[in-house]
């Protein structure tokens, strides 16, 4: 039997933004599988897991999330819990998490196996320009992605229901694109649909001024510079950014 294709999808609540100064306080995940009919599905009841972060959790942080020192003081370390669950058996095609960037920065390639990554967010602006914004849960009431369970994605901010959503617009995603056109729109930065500040905020690309899509070109943000970059290169004949028009589709 051939090994069956599984992404699994992965949400961290953390004591802040970033190692080694912050720690993993829970993990959960969700896998997602290519079903018989070719079709991707949810996979699996999923899970979560606290874990000892061996500090406090600032009270900035547990305002977020809600989770007690005391509720993490008896759990396992992250380097006893992030392989079992990050390079499970049957290996999974790739690994994906919403801002996948964040993710990645505790589950370093040690701990994964070298996984691919998918960060949902990169694929959304891809695939779905249209929605009012880009976060895990706007996109979850925008989309109503079929057959969610409205409770089992609740309450936002912790590590299962966060991922049990993601999963959702993974399956999506995976049924509308390749995995390997996913893990390739993750290895470059964001293709952002809309200008995101300055006098033009909220307009599409190609709807501003040329000299001020040149300011763009020398943007500090990865994402802003690379939209920038895309829209210039259309506008000299190539390249794309949102949904194309009738007329470039026929074109």
């Amino acid at each position: 039997m051939p090994a069956p294709q599984i992404v699994r999808v992965i949400d961290l609540e953390t004591t802040g933004n970033a190692p080694p100064a912050h720690a993993v306080i829970e993990i959960g995940w969700q896998d997602v599988a290519l079903g018989p009919d070719g079709r991707w599905e949810l996979e699996g009841d999923g899970g979560a897991l606290f874990v000892n972060p061996g500090r406090a959790i600032p009270p900035v942080t547990q305002a977020v999330h809600h989770i007690l020192d005391e509720q993490v003081a008896d759990a396992p370390w992250w380097h006893d819990v992030a392989r079992r669950v990050l390079d499970p058996y049957p290996r999974r095609l790739a690994l994906a998490a919403h801002r996948s960037s964040f993710e990645e920065q505790y589950c370093t390639p040690n701990l994964t196996g070298g996984a691919d990554w998918i960060c949902t967010w990169k694929c959304a602006l891809r695939l779905w320009p249209d929605s009012p914004a880009f976060s895990n849960q706007v996109l979850r009431y925008w989309r109503k992605p079929h057959g969610m369970v409205h409770e089992r994605g609740l309450p936002s901010h912790r590590a299962f229901p966060d991922a049990y959503v993601t999963a959702h617009h993974l399956r999506d995603m995976l049924n509308e694109a390749s995995a390997a056109q996913l893990i390739e729109w993750t290895r470059l930065p964001g293709l952002l649909p809309r200008v995101r500040y300055g006098p033009d905020r909220g307009k599409e690309w190609r709807e501003i001024e040329e000299e001020v899509l040149v300011g763009f070109l020398s943007d500090r943000d990865p994402d802003v510079r690379f939209t920038a970059e895309t829209e210039m290169a259309r506008r000299r004949g190539g390249g794309h950014i949102g949904r194309m028009t009738a007329q470039e589709l026929l074109l």
